[in-house]
């Protein structure tokens, strides 16, 4: 049978069919190792441009070379298990029937027996080398470790001891233990498959060098068991599995023993095996081997039971007592609160006439714009473009204003690219054309405009302001919170400018352009890097388009807090950046912590939850990561400039351990205290992550005493917010306060407690009151000895003083208070809570809470049209607070308000003038009269199913409201009696409508 012709044509050699998959394969490797130098190197000039490549380099060294330790360790492990196992295999096994099958297996691996004695131990290397790499910190920190001079209570050695070579040791002996047990295994297993292990019916037959193997790894194993059990020693102190962290009494008087028994135990029954490798006796080692588990399941386990349930529960209270002492102080140490200052408060609930006078500067400064309902105010007063935003929380914070300190409400106006209509959604819209956004907007904290608005102090396009303006600083927001993914930016010199700047006025329809000039971002001005990262974003318009010339640069990783994160791996982030004007430039400033579990003696907390509240939960602030801690510093304040996005760290807490040990291992990225300008001194605050988790422990742990800590009879609760439907938390409030004691006001950060909540159920009264100091003072890298003191006042435990739920309750229930919120809510408005403040004045506690009206409507925004004050069980509501506060304390607070300047007056219009006092109750009272007929008339027609009536009426109800609010506050505030308990006077002597 003769072959069929040959397809290829004469002098052509034949193809080789085999090299299309190799080449398939290189082709593919080239690929993916190229997408990988991609990101790495965008990676290395990311970094290299923000300053921060030593981080980047330092970093990722550590890990490579951990990655190559471990893996070393585990691939020579396993290989040489395997290798010896099987150049000791025995050329005749001792059982033919079992030889056979063993063949059987031999002659199926054989083919692949070099690639399976390689392949297995570099897979196991591999998991073993990344697991190690994940240690890299712990490994950092133990070779550049700074003492913490502090030692544990119970052996005396320096805290750096648990926090840095602790956790290195326990890292080092688990990851020796799993490389000796994997490799173990991989080498019975191969003795076994080469015959130098059999199953008999006589027993185990092992060949000389089967049990010189078994002997040594059983050796080395318990050699790292025992330093294992002799680690547990001093591990105690950071147990948390009892009721309390620490070493307790079984702990110290059984554990401990105990441990350190079996560590010498392990020691001696790893002398048996070596023994046994010498003489070939394996009786010894097999009966130390029965007797080490043995007392391990005695020693440690049933021993301390026994101790614990027999000596230390029928006298815990006083075997425990030195302990649970030990972990009262070492917990406060811990979390920064054995410094905190407390005091009783003996608060009084009758609000007497002038009680406010001793707290004059405080009481003109109680904020009453809630930052987290006014962002949809800010929007529709200071957007201007649709792709412009705000963010759904503001910031608090305060500035100089002819003198005084005035607490400010302040966000940034971030570029919103969503807000671009279909047609200009395109690539280069998105990434070079609207790259940034455009100024900041602040607003007095402590009054509204009359008509409820905020009373800006720096708005408008271009920024105008008593803060300032676009002369004075660079308003442009290439970096924030809410910034695009990537833009390109930048341009030669002469060229046309591309990017979307701003409206030429606020009133103006034209727009101007503009070219970045600051150093933001890595350079895509020549093809390669063009090229590199259009890989990293899969952007092939990034290398073709023409917006993309010699000068440009990347703008990405966008975000404060991202950013920090990256150049500074070993922090905790704080959940909220705020931005501040200083030195001239648009700032954001983040508070970053250094933090460990591993404190002895210290309760740990859980982030995540200990910070959570209102706020995280509605998703307003981040939420921290789902890590355990039992020590934090906010040891870094941290900078990035919204328009170049550099970034600075400053030491903030320079003498943390864990800081300075850092500092060691990235000696240049972290600068000095000495060079914080003043007026970055003048906005950094007491972080709330911080405050939030030193509030959850205070709730225990304000009791020093071990008895009463022991009996938890005074155990406090973070109260609900009571704003909110769901139970969680009332986050803190940012206030200057003048707390009782203090000599002059200070920008807190505050807090109140109640009784501890059990199963949802606690009485809402106050039981505490918590500040921490934010002010840092304004000289140059000088901060101020009063910052971060925290004061703790402490009301007696048979206190009748309402919490923030009773006064939110008193609120609801009022009946006055009631009729007119009710009056606000008829139409098509809605009414608002804002946040519930809580000051310590007047010898006792003032509640003050904001009331905002919003109408509905897509271009609709809340205004401030109501205050409620509550002392005590009396309530005040008018329209000013300076108004509410009068009423509230008989007609005399003894202080005033800061919008005491918007008693009497109206909204301004052209031509108007404002009525006398008694025109002005006419009109209320006819405007009231209006609107209850107005509701009698709709319902009728409600009923009668005549919907056009029904929109009659409802337009007439709305403006008769309108009218009521404005006769209202040309009246300001009528004299009045003081308010009684049981019943609450309306803001005014007029009527309420009739029934």
């Amino acid at each position: 049978m003769s072959r069929p012709a040959s397809t290829n044509p004469p002098g052509r050699p034949p193809l080789r069919r085999g090299a299309l998959t190799p080449t398939l394969i290189v082709v593919a490797v080239v690929v993916v190792g190229f997408i990988f130098f991609a990101n790495v190197w965008t990676d290395v000039l990311w970094y290299q441009q923000l300053g921060f490549i030593e981080v980047y380099v330092t970093e990722n060294l550590a890990r490579i070379l951990t990655f190559l330790g471990g893996f070393a360790l585990m691939f020579l492990a396993v290989f040489y298990a395997i290798r010896v196992a099987y150049h000791a295999r025995p050329v005749y096994a001792p059982d033919s029937e079992s030889r056979d099958n063993m063949n059987r297996y031999q002659a199926q691996l054989e083919p692949v027996r070099r690639v399976v004695m390689i392949g297995i131990p570099v897979l196991f290397g591999l998991f073993a080398g990344s697991a190690a790499a994940s240690q890299w910190q712990k490994i950092l920190l133990f070779f550049n470790q700074v003492p913490f001079g502090q030692t544990d209570p119970q052996f005396g050695l320096d805290i750096s001891f648990y926090l840095m070579s602790l956790p290195f040791l326990g890292f080092v002996t688990g990851f020796l233990m799993s490389v000796v047990v994997v490799a173990g295994i991989a080498g019975i297993l191969t003795h076994y498959l080469y015959g130098s292990i059999r199953l008999m019916e006589r027993g185990i037959f092992t060949s000389r060098s089967a049990q010189i193997f078994l002997a040594v790894t059983g050796a080395v194993f318990l050699v790292l068991l025992g330093a294992n059990f002799w680690l547990n020693v001093y591990g105690t102190v950071q147990n948390q599995g009892g009721r309390w962290a620490g070493a307790l009494y079984t702990d110290v008087n059984a554990v401990v023993p105990t441990q350190t028994i079996l560590a010498v135990a392990a020691g001696l029954v790893a002398i048996l095996f070596i023994v046994a490798a010498v003489i070939g006796r394996w009786r010894l080692p097999v009966i130390g081997t029965a007797m080490l588990i043995i007392t391990s399941i005695l020693a440690g386990g049933v021993y301390p039971w026994v101790i614990q349930q027999f000596q230390v529960r029928p006298s815990e209270q006083t075997l425990e007592n030195k302990y649970i002492d030990r972990n009262i102080s070492m917990t406060r140490s811990a979390y920064g609160l054995d410094k905190i200052q407390v005091s009783p408060y003996n608060a009084t609930t009758d609000a007497k006439t002038g009680a406010l006078a001793k707290d004059a500067a405080t009481t003109a400064n109680i904020r009453l714009l809630d930052p987290n309902l006014v962002s949809s105010a800010f929007s529709q007063l200071e957007q201007y473009r649709p792709y412009y935003q705000f963010p759904k929380a503001l910031n608090v914070d305060r500035y100089t204003v002819n003198g005084k300190t005035q607490d400010t409400v302040i966000a940034v106006r971030e570029l919103n690219q969503d807000g671009l209509n279909a047609s200009q959604q395109t690539w280069v819209n998105r990434h070079i054309v609207y790259t940034h956004g455009y100024g900041v907007v602040a607003a007095k904290g402590n009054t509204v405009t009359v008509d409820g608005k905020p009373d800006f102090l720096l708005s408008g396009i271009p920024s105008m302001g008593v803060l300032g303006s676009d002369t004075n600083y660079q308003p442009r927001i290439y970096f924030g919170e809410d910034s695009p993914d990537y833009s390109v930016v930048g341009a030669p010199d002469g060229a046309p400018q591309r990017e979307q700047d701003r409206p030429s006025a606020t009133d103006s329809t034209t727009e101007t352009q503009y070219t970045f000039t600051g150093n933001g971002g890595p350079s895509v001005g020549n093809w390669f890097n063009k090229l590199l990262y259009s890989i990293k974003f899969q952007s092939s318009d990034l290398l073709l388009s023409d917006g993309v010339n010699e000068k440009s640069q990347i703008l990405y990783d966008r975000s404060p807090r991202d950013r920090v994160e990256k150049v500074a791996p070993y922090l905790t982030v704080d959940g909220s950046a705020y931005p501040a004007v200083i030195d001239g430039r648009v700032k954001w400033i983040v508070d970053g912590y250094t933090t460990s579990q591993y404190f002895p003696y210290s309760q740990q907390q859980q982030l995540q939850t200990a910070t959570a509240d209102s706020q995280t939960t509605s998703g307003r602030t981040a939420a921290l990561p789902n890590n355990s801690i039992n020590y934090i510093r906010n040891s870094v304040k941290a900078t990035v400039d919204a328009y170049d996005g550099s970034v600075t760290l400053y030491a903030w807490d320079d003498q943390d351990p864990i800081l300075k040990s850092w500092q060691k291992i990235f000696p240049s990225t972290i600068k000095p205290i000495s060079e914080m300008s003043g007026q970055l001194m003048s906005h950094v605050r007491y972080p709330e992550d911080l405050f939030k988790v030193q509030q959850e422990l205070l709730g225990r742990y304000h009791v020093t005493n071990a008895d009463s800590f022991y009996q938890n009879n005074d155990a406090w609760s973070v109260p609900n917010d009571p704003t909110v439907t769901d139970p969680v938390r009332q986050p803190p409030y940012y206030l200057s306060l003048q707390m009782p004691g203090q000599s002059k006001p200070a920008f807190q950060l505050t807090s109140s407690f109640i009784p501890q909540v059990v199963n949802g159920n606690a009485r809402n009264i106050l039981y505490g009151f918590l500040a921490a100091d934010s002010d840092a003072g304004n000289q140059k890298g000088v901060k101020a000895d009063s910052y971060g003191q925290l004061r703790l006042l402490q009301l007696p435990t048979d206190t009748q003083v309402p919490g923030p739920g009773q006064a939110q309750n008193k609120f609801n229930s009022d009946p006055d208070v009631s009729q007119q919120l009710n009056l606000l809510r008829q139409g098509a408005s809605d009414v608002l809570n804002g946040n519930l403040l809580t000051l310590p004045v007047g010898g006792g506690l003032l509640y003050v809470q904001p009331v905002y009206v919003k109408s509905t409507g897509e271009t609709s925004y809340p205004t401030l049209q109501r205050v409620l004050v509550a002392f005590g069980d009396k309530v005040g509501f008018a329209s000013t607070l300076d108004a509410a506060l009068k009423i509230l304390f008989g007609g005399d607070s003894g202080a005033s308000a800061g919008d005491s300047a918007n008693n009497g007056q109206t909204p301004a219009t052209p031509g108007a003038t404002a009525p006398a006092t008694a025109d002005a109750q006419a009109q209320l009272k006819a405007a009231l009269d209006r609107a209850n007929k107005a509701i009698q008339d709709g319902q009728a027609a409600l009923a009668k199913g005549d919907f056009a009536g029904y929109g009659t009426q409802q337009s007439i109800l709305n403006s008769a409201i309108q009218q009521a609010l404005n006769a209202e506050a040309r009246l300001g505030v009528a004299p009045a009696p003081a308010p009684s308990a049981s019943a609450t006077p309306s803001p005014t002597a007029s009527p309420s409508p009739s029934k």
